[in-house]
């Protein structure tokens, strides 16, 4: 089945975090880039999460173009990621960094992480998706967590499939879904933002409550939920998970041929959490302008153009050409649920330290 064959490439995205806008008619291959013809021979060291993917030509092509050799250096997911550049903010282990993401930025900017620069190529990217920015970082690619929906399970069992986060209390849906720890997940993190979004301060604990009643199970990871417990693949028992508006189209990508003709699963478009992530240049490298050279061609057309199917990913500039299974498949929700970043950074640590207490105490 799809599922099992998709995880592979699913698991990376859900160990970084990733959110969207449809492209507009702008032309990707207009947006102006400041990535100079060349550099002095030098290696820039970009910190990322394990989910980062590029195909290698790409980077093959920056470094005989520019003289700047880019080492990808991994260190677990975004909350990660995050820590560690705060811990050696001024002093990093590298030049520049991707893959913070629109739940985690405020702590990032308040801890000094950056050294403020915005990409000239950011002209092309949508106002919606710079937001709280402080022009210190540069939108890259964006996505949506959601909950992901069974199709054929719900039509073998003749269920209506739930339509808003409501259904997912009542009876007919019980023992039916599972999500990731919000203190352990990135998407769990995002689903309780759906949630706090959705249901405000004053009811999200309740709903929270009113789920834990209905038999939502939790677990600590994406891998987890849905390699194990989702029942697309035949591997679970629960055919309602937290995961990614682009998983429908992960599993005809994935698929052993023949592809299947259709994903085997839906979207739930009210569910939809929109997370961005973007990219910056670290405080104390000592080598700023090929850092910014870096962040400029993570916006570069042919960059923009592979991030759907190697991240599973939108691209953040407008216009940026989608391949057609992508395009057909990933849901694009028409509103999807956002929260300040500063409002997140204030509140996130009471928001999961509570959410812990009425889901798992």
């Amino acid at each position: 089945m799809a599922a099992a064959a998709a995880a592979s490439a699913l698991v990376l995205a859900a160990c970084g975090s990733g959110a969207g806008t449809s492209p507009s008619s702008t032309s990707a291959s207009s947006t102006p880039s400041a990535v100079p013809s060349t550099f002095a021979p030098t290696t820039v060291r970009l910190l990322t999460h394990d989910s980062f993917a590029l195909t290698e030509s790409l980077l093959d092509d920056f470094e005989a173009r520019t003289g700047i050799t880019v080492e990808v250096v991994t260190g677990g997911d975004a909350g990660e990621l995050v820590n560690k550049a705060a811990l050696t903010a001024g002093n990093p282990e590298g030049d520049v960094l991707f893959g913070v993401d629109s739940t985690l930025l405020s702590r990032a900017l308040q801890s000094g992480v950056f050294d403020p620069y915005e990409s000239p190529a950011a002209s092309g990217v949508p106002s919606e998706l710079k937001t709280a920015t402080q022009e210190a970082v540069t939108p890259v690619d964006y996505g949506d967590v959601c909950i992901n929906v069974d199709d054929a399970w719900f039509a073998e069992k003749g269920i209506a499939k739930p339509a808003t986060l409501d259904d997912l209390v009542k009876p007919e849906y019980r023992d039916l879904l599972v999500v990731e720890n919000a203190a352990t997940s990135s998407p769990g993190l995002a689903f309780l933002l759906a949630t706090v979004a959705t249901y405000g301060e004053d009811g999200y604990q309740d709903y929270w409550s009113k789920l834990r009643a209905n038999g939502v199970k939790v677990v600590n990871g994406w891998t987890e939920a849905y390699e194990g417990e989702y029942t697309v693949g035949g591997k679970g028992s629960r055919p309602l998970v937290v995961s990614y508006a682009s998983s429908p189209p992960a599993e005809i990508v994935y698929a052993s041929d023949p592809k299947p003709a259709k994903p085997y699963s839906s979207v739930m478009e009210s569910s939809c959490y929109r997370q961005v992530e973007y990219a910056g240049v670290l405080a104390g490298t000592e080598q700023p302008e090929a850092a910014r050279a870096v962040v400029d061609w993570l916006l570069s057309p042919a960059v923009q153009a592979d991030v759907p199917l190697s991240m599973f990913v939108f691209p953040a500039v407008k216009g940026t050409p989608l391949p057609d299974v992508f395009a057909t498949w990933a849901a694009t929700p028409a509103s999807p649920l956002v929260l300040d970043p500063a409002e997140i950074d204030a509140k996130r640590s009471q928001w999961v330290d509570a959410w812990d207490q009425v889901t798992l105490r």
